[in-house]
């Protein structure tokens, strides 16, 4: 379709009147020589910086280095049709810490906060980790998926594979010495653990020399308070295994 000239043209000029333009010079004149209602009645303000979208984002993750700038990386990824239901990328809470805890993907309490376990389940595992003597703040929390999925919806192989570099990179960084899977959705992206978690808790594996063990998610403990003790016991063994290399908390 050809587009008519006079009428961009007419739709452009009224665009820049939006903007508190009155006049225009003519093209014959010089910009010096140009009438003096060609002023904006205020300043125009600078365009709000936002993050270019970026489907590639996470072949990137590997060459950051340090935590912000693949905070910054995650923050644009386009990569899975999350980012197109999502308030804003959860990337971490807490500090760098020999301990790290693994979850499977931000809530809504999350998506709205940008912060990872900050609804109920988030509070559980507080209480959680101060029963066992840890506070937040000394250890760090990340999710497998950085976007929410819809209504709480487990994690799509598609999902998970797009996001696995940016976690990948996020545990190079961190460099814990133990990592805590919270749910079998965590454990299976962490380790390829496709069976119950009662069979799992409480034992460890190897991932790329850092030792991982799993318990049982805090949103299930919701569900059935009654094995509240026995994720007790596996924090303890967490703190036990981390002292046993050597780990001091910050």
């Amino acid at each position: 379709m050809t587009t008519d000239p006079r009428k961009a043209l007419k739709d452009h000029l009224a665009d820049w009147k939006s903007w508190g333009v009155d006049a225009v010079p003519r093209a014959s004149e010089p910009a010096s020589a140009a009438t003096t209602d060609f002023a904006p009645a205020a300043p125009v303000p600078a365009p709000t910086a936002v993050a270019t979208p970026n489907a590639s984002a996470p072949s990137g993750a590997a060459s950051c280095t340090d935590l912000e700038s693949l905070r910054a990386l995650v923050a644009t990824c386009t990569a899975c049709t999350l980012c197109k239901t999502r308030t804003q990328t959860v990337f971490c809470s807490g500090n760098p810490s020999p301990i790290l805890f693994v979850g499977e993907a931000p809530g809504a309490d999350e998506d709205a906060k940008g912060e990872v376990f900050v609804g109920r389940a988030g509070k559980l595992l507080t209480e959680l980790l101060k029963g066992v003597g840890i506070s937040r703040d000394r250890i760090y929390i990340a999710n497998v998926l950085k976007c929410r999925p819809p209504d709480n919806r487990p994690p799509e192989p598609a999902e998970v594979a797009a996001c696995a570099p940016f976690l990948k990179r996020q545990i190079e960084l961190i460099n814990p010495k133990v990592i805590c899977a919270l749910g079998k959705h965590a454990a299976f992206s962490l380790i390829g653990w496709e069976g119950s978690m009662k069979a799992l808790r409480g034992s460890w594996r190897l991932l790329d020399n850092r030792w991982v063990t799993a318990t049982y998610h805090p949103s299930y403990l919701l569900r059935s308070p009654g094995d509240t003790e026995t994720v007790k016991t596996d924090l303890r063994g967490l703190l036990e295994k981390a002292a046993s290399l050597g780990a001091r908390l910050p």
